[in-house]
């Protein structure tokens, strides 16, 4: 074995490194993204579940222990409702988290000390579960004079058995989605890229905007295909709901796997290699993961961390995809996520097609 020889080649692998900016950048990026992400954007102590307060009892005492819960931070009480069907809609619309219930009887079971009827109730969306987890902590909460052991009942909606698998296999599919169709759409461009076919199409009366779609219209079915085995697993294996339309569930679907295509496509605009097409598909993943809600809690990221969140289209899709599956909500009472979703497929499009264009030119 020649060390000189060794010495030499990795000489030259350093300076091929150092030649490609975009590897030398990933290496401090990608650790950097990581660190950041994790010690200031994750926080697992969930305060301020948004909530709303069905008071039926309307006592002195009522009103002093609701504003006692809500001066705990757990929940953050922003409406006060008439009926529980308002409730149930504000929650399966993925406008509330939680519903606190004081009941028409809550004087006389606080005086009774019922045990097995306790005097509020705690409705929670057992769509999350760091949701549930978080308004777990209410549990501990005693009204003045109450001495048993809890005064509050705490009741999982759409998820009462709290199987990991009902909250986790909706977000996979995203998850997949999100990462195979970047990878397959800037892979496949570059490839052509390097193969010199792009070459061949700039010869041609082809416009950007036909080559764009040419490029991604055979892997919306390979998308559909890919959610559609693992929702079709997921529902044999683990006994996953789809409580909601079918229909709503692919146009969701259909919206979120072209907008992940587009930013392939945006990225294949960028790199010029198919390694630093997989570098920058890594880069752009590790965001959607950690901060759309599916590993960690969306409620407890500060305000920034939330506001880069909300640019994502991962944080949309899984609210839309728990919704529609999970809560049985219609698509019309999750308009806002499709519009977002909608509106970043269309910019991520545009900025795409017109990188194309000048790359082409």
């Amino acid at each position: 074995m020649n060390w000189f020889r060794i010495q030499t080649i990795m000489l030259k692998e350093l300076r091929q490194l150092r030649r490609d900016r975009m590897t030398s950048c990933m290496v401090v990026i990608i650790p950097l993204l990581q660190l950041v992400l994790f010690g200031y954007a994750i926080n697992l102590d969930v305060r301020g579940l948004s909530a709303a307060v069905l008071d039926l009892s309307d006592t002195a005492v009522s009103r002093e222990v609701v504003a006692e819960i809500g001066a705990s931070q757990v929940l953050d009480l922003r409406y006060w409702l008439h009926s529980a069907e308002e409730g149930d809609r504000l929650l399966r619309a993925g406008r509330i988290h939680a519903v606190l219930t004081v009941p028409a009887d809550f004087a006389a079971r606080l005086a009774r000390h019922d045990v097995q009827r306790p005097p509020l109730q705690l409705v929670v969306d057992g769509s999350d579960l760091t949701i549930q987890a978080s308004a777990r902590q209410l549990t501990e909460y005693r009204p003045p004079g109450w001495r048993s052991m809890s005064a509050l009942e705490v009741v999982n909606l759409y998820n009462p058995e709290r199987l990991t698998q009902v909250n986790t296999v909706p977000g996979l599919v995203g998850l997949i989605l999100a990462l195979t169709m970047v990878l397959y759409t800037a892979n496949g461009i570059v490839r052509e890229r390097d193969q010199g076919n792009m070459e061949m199409l700039i010869s041609t009366p082809v416009s950007p905007w036909e080559l764009a779609l040419g490029k991604l219209l055979p892997f919306v079915g390979i998308g559909i295909i890919q959610a559609s085995i693992v929702l079709l697993a997921g529902n044999l294996l683990f006994q996953v709901p789809l409580r909601g339309s079918l229909l709503e569930l692919y146009m969701a679907l259909l919206v979120f796997i072209l907008a992940n295509l587009t930013l392939g496509v945006l990225v294949s605009t960028i790199v010029n290699s198919q390694f630093q097409a997989l570098q920058l598909a890594f880069l752009i993943f590790v965001p959607q993961i950690l901060l759309s809600g599916f590993a960690f809690p969306f409620s407890g990221m500060p305000p920034l961390a939330q506001w880069i969140a909300e640019i994502l289209p991962m944080t949309h899709f899984l609210r839309l995809v728990r919704g529609i599956m999970l809560r049985g909500a219609p698509l019309i009472e999750l308009w806002q996520e499709m519009l977002m979703l909608s509106a970043f497929a269309v910019m991520m499009m545009t900025i795409a097609v017109t990188r194309l264009n000048k790359s082409l030119g």
